[in-house]
């Protein structure tokens, strides 16, 4: 495919998956409003609509044999969501909290995760060892999510905005609209962009963790800081573990059964390691009694910027 034809098409794929995603997320927070799901349910299904550009992309570069592109998205959007959803919402409010039951839950669940998906792509884990743990540890959170975890006396949400009018059919149907949508714009999306960056001779690593990596976590972003300046801390970090969660089960543990990872590199294996750093560092930032305050939230986005430039060192 000719550059001149691929970065247009790259430009309206990106723009229709993450319009189709942003009208899913809000499709999906509107039924859990309208069913009156506990927070940390609402979270988890934010999550998973505003996901689909991420683990399409990255599903879709494993299908090409571009393993570092796809492994890289989900690395590059993890370390992302932190800074620009969590990070990002307590700069803009002032402070991001939630009740510490909540917080022991979901993070407690996105740590575990990142150290097991790790462990696979670091060869410590096999792929049965790590869908196995992964199972462990997700089936017992559903449970509890779905069971309805609610905040602690003294730390309830604002109130969830009102469901809109239309027909529970309706929004479904949309939905799954929405769905085919973001495959097909994330199918276009990486095959231009594998396109542009072979003419262009960028690296899988930039690729994946810079470049397609943010673009495709804008709606996750744009619906973090929509929350955050709502209040309702536990729906924002709920859906920014539950992302990062997600990315990685669905992304790198999932299809392990299927695909054979190639073995990552010395800066993969950086990259990992910040991202289990910046993961320790949000979850003992939030944990403080007053939330996350706005200079927790400077150092987290400090920390996500030494790693862009560390990855464009390494690459």
């Amino acid at each position: 495919m000719p550059p001149l034809l691929a970065a247009p098409l790259f430009l309206v794929s990106l723009i229709v998956t993450l319009a189709a995603a942003r009208l899913f997320a809000r499709r999906l927070d509107r039924l859990g409003v309208r069913f009156g799901f506990p927070e940390a349910l609402i979270g988890l299904l934010t999550a998973l609509a505003a996901d689909g550009p991420e683990i399409s992309s990255a599903l879709f570069a494993l299908i090409k044999g571009a393993h570092d592109v796809g492994v890289g998205v989900l690395v590059g959007s993890n370390g992302f969501n932190l800074a620009a959803m969590i990070g990002l919402s307590a700069l803009l409010t002032g402070r991001v909290r939630l009740a510490p039951t909540v917080l022991l839950l979901e993070g407690t669940v996105g740590l575990l995760i990142t150290v097991v998906a790790g462990a696979l792509l670091l060869g410590w884990f096999s792929p049965g060892v790590a869908a196995g743990s992964s199972a462990l540890i997700l089936i017992p959170y559903l449970v509890i999510v779905i069971a309805g975890v609610r905040t602690a006396p003294g730390m309830r949400e604002q109130p969830a905005p009102v469901a809109a009018a239309d027909p529970t059919h309706h929004l479904l149907g949309l939905i799954v609209f929405d769905v085919a949508v973001i495959v097909a714009g994330s199918a276009g999306m990486v095959q231009t962009a594998l396109t542009l960056a072979g003419h262009w001779h960028v690296s899988g690593a930039i690729l994946g963790v810079l470049i397609l990596a943010p673009l495709t976590s804008i709606p996750n972003a744009a619906t973090a800081v929509r929350l955050g300046r709502a209040g309702r801390g536990a729906a924002l970090v709920g859906e920014t573990f539950n992302s990062n969660t997600i990315n990685l089960a669905a992304g790198v543990v999932g299809p392990s059964l299927f695909v054979t990872l190639a073995a990552i590199s010395t800066l993969a294996k950086l990259q990992l390691a910040w991202l289990l750093a910046a993961t320790v560092l949000t979850l003992s930032l939030l944990a403080r009694p007053a939330g996350m305050r706005r200079a927790g939230a400077v150092a987290l986005i400090v920390m996500y910027f030494a790693f862009v430039g560390g990855t464009l060192v390494g690459s």
